[in-house]
């Protein structure tokens, strides 16, 4: 592009333009609300044993087998006692390892869903389990060895 002139023209609409950027900067910082922090949500782990939740006014149990799981080895999630499909994604804590998604089952009364953690680099990594169930979100954690 070739040097152009400077008009008077031309500086009135860089300094107009200006204006209204550093405007709408300084309006978006003043009226700049943080989101409010929930810090009391507690999160299940399934290494420990069964995460039990209540969906629908019902206590839902939410198993992991193995309880101690090894990457590269097919992992099964189990939740008893809930009527409606879930869907569910695993994804990384301690590392970004993508999105994992879980495609459930329905057995009697219950889910089992299936996935294979990708190998790693680490020793134990760190995963959680997002349980979708009617626009709410239930997690859960659990920890992965090589």
């Amino acid at each position: 592009m070739a040097a152009q002139k400077l008009t008077k023209g031309r500086l009135i609409q860089i300094i107009i333009l200006m204006i209204v950027l550093i405007t709408a900067f300084v309006w978006r910082t003043v009226t700049y609300e943080a989101q409010p922090t929930t810090n009391d949500v507690k999160i299940c782990s399934l290494n420990t044993g069964n995460c039990l939740f209540n969906i629908e006014n019902k206590p839902v149990t939410v198993t992991l087998l193995p309880v101690m799981p090894k990457s590269g080895i097919p992992i099964i999630l189990h939740i008893n006692n809930l009527q409606v499909e879930p869907s569910a994604t695993v994804s990384g804590v301690s590392m970004n390892m993508g999105v994992l998604p879980i495609i459930f089952k329905p057995q009697k009364n219950s889910w089992i869903g299936e996935f294979t953690i990708p190998q790693c680099i680490h020793d134990k990594m760190t995963w959680s389990i997002d349980i979708k169930v009617h626009d709410t979100t239930y997690s859960s954690e659990f920890t992965v060895t090589k």
